[in-house]
């Protein structure tokens, strides 16, 4: 079978100790038995390993900060499109989703298609309103409150019991055990991510992850369940294993089926020893630990190209249990010419 020609463009290519998930997403694409994708990296700073991976990603454009704006944004993408020729955007960052979702519209007048959460989809699921989400769906969800500054760090005892959780907005989460160290994680955060800050409560158990893609009519595509065995001081997984966990595959289709979610997800979950489930995140896009799923059998960065493309995609009914993956780091020698025509000039 001739496979089908497409450029597709990814972000998240910082493959670092806190990784993002583009690198996985390509490695998926690029082992899809469908696509012959030429792969175009999208990079915010000039030292994301993912741009000196040559043999993964084809060529690579700075594109600016979201914070800059929808404007300069999509300027930016209209001169990239005017030499790539775009089929395909997968954006893999929590804060540079909104942007692409604004931009989906005028994407689409380019040729350039995404699939992403709707708006009302993505916000929802913020952690700020994931109380109420809990409600909506019939989902346990902690007790979890937004604070605004420091002032009301001493009175979360009327609320919370020690410890707790200290979230940002986006990313980053701590366990705090006293009112300072939660001063100290407040102050961490806000420096990064802004305000407001999530005080969640902290339910013992087994944290446990899924990963799923919805298809936007309800239907779930794939989902495949993982245990971290390993997990870096940054909370990040180096290492897990596929679970045979129905009661986790359950919940999935149950949200995506209430939600009609539409494009790719993560589910953070705590396991109670009740084997009570409780979910404390829902990231809107694919988690950097993607590739797993790809080993295990669901090619799920393939699935959502074809969804983007509005090509007919059949869910996949099973995976592979006990596979595991184990993240490493190696060096890669890089020129500084490279570095510097990709500073000067925004593109490698």
């Amino acid at each position: 079978m001739t496979k089908k020609k497409i450029t597709v463009a990814v972000s998240g290519l910082n493959n670092t100790d806190n990784p993002g998930p583009g690198i996985p997403v390509v490695r998926g694409i690029r082992e899809s038995k469908e696509f012959d994708a030429r792969i175009i990296g999208f990079a915010y700073e000039n030292l994301e390993p993912g741009i000196y991976l040559h043999d993964i990603i084809d060529k690579t454009y700075q594109i600016p900060y979201p914070s800059a704006g929808i404007e300069p944004l999509m300027q930016r993408l209209e001169y990239i499109n005017s030499i790539e020729k775009i089929d395909v955007i997968i954006p893999n960052f929590d804060a540079e989703l909104f942007s692409f979702m604004k931009c989906a519209d005028d994407l689409k007048k380019m040729n350039i298609h995404t699939f992403l959460p709707t708006h009302e989809q993505f916000e929802e699921r913020q952690k700020s309103n994931l109380p109420d989400f809990g409600k909506k769906y019939g989902v346990n969800v902690p007790f979890s409150r937004p604070i605004f500054g420091e002032n009301e760090i001493f009175g979360l005892t009327a609320d919370f019991t020690y410890p707790l959780l200290v979230k940002g907005k986006y990313y980053d989460a701590y366990v705090a055990y006293n009112p300072e160290q939660v001063r100290m994680y407040f102050n961490k955060i806000v420096s990064k991510w802004g305000l407001p800050i999530i005080i969640q409560e902290f339910v013992h158990g087994t944290e446990v992850n899924v990963i799923a893609l919805g298809d936007g009519k309800g239907n779930t595509i794939g989902a495949v369940p993982m245990r971290k065995q390993y997990i870096t001081d940054k909370g990040k997984a180096w290492g897990g294993i596929t679970l045979d966990d129905m009661n986790m595959l359950d919940l999935t289709h149950k949200i995506i089926g209430q939600t009609k979610w539409r494009g790719g997800m993560e589910l953070e979950l705590i396991k109670t020893n009740n084997n009570e489930l409780f979910l404390i995140e829902i990231n809107p896009r694919i988690p950097a630990w993607v590739y797993l799923a790809v080993g295990a059998g669901q090619n799920l960065p393939e699935a959502l190209v074809k969804l983007a493309l509005g090509e007919e995609v059949k869910p996949y009914e099973s995976y592979d249990v006990g596979k595991m993956f184990v993240r490493y780091s190696m060096d890669m020698i890089v020129n500084l010419e490279e570095f510097e025509k990709l500073s000067m000039n925004g593109e490698l």
